[in-house]
């Protein structure tokens, strides 16, 4: 009986935890009379180009904040706002051998994003962000690109989701 209590008492908090809206098990802290979000188009402002990143980056940030919050996306004026740029996509080598050779190349990808909460201007900032990959010298940019950029936009997804709607 006992234990029965406790279950039913956790499970109870739970749900009053969740359904004020403050706080999800996801991990975001939203608001409760926050009920939508606009995600623009990233423009690419890059030196180096990368046709197919800022569609790529556009959509995973999307599909990232339809899997972890309850936000409905709209197309212009959500409570919440956010408009970013691609600003740099280079590449370095990381590690160099005795011969001084690059013995690893590593990718890195830098956005900057402009928050913008309707109902909270406080919480409003312009912040960049980066993530990067690293690959062995021995394979062409070509050969990992779609695989490295598949990684850092995932990055780049988590911590700008972070930021906005977890308050990391």
């Amino acid at each position: 009986m006992k234990r029965t209590l406790t279950i039913l008492l956790v499970a109870v908090t739970a749900v009053l935890a969740t359904a004020c809206g403050i706080y999800s098990f996801s991990g975001t802290s939203i608001q409760p009379d926050i009920k939508t979000v606009t995600i623009n188009y990233f423009e690419y402002k890059a030196l180096r180009v990368n046709p197919s990143l800022s569609n790529d980056l556009t959509e995973a940030l999307k599909d990232k904040f339809r899997k972890m919050t309850r936000l409905e996306q709209v197309e212009e004026d959500g409570d919440m706002e956010i408009a970013g740029e691609i600003t740099g996509y280079d590449i370095r080598a990381t590690a160099i051998t005795a011969d001084e050779i690059a013995a690893q190349n590593r990718l890195t990808v830098s956005v900057k994003i402009t928050f913008t909460n309707r109902k909270y201007p406080e919480d409003d900032f312009e912040k960049s962000f980066s993530a990067y990959a690293d690959y062995p010298s021995e394979q062409s940019l070509d050969q990992v690109e779609a695989e490295l950029c598949e990684q850092i936009v995932e990055q780049l997804c988590e911590d700008i989701l972070n930021a906005t709607v977890a308050n990391w």
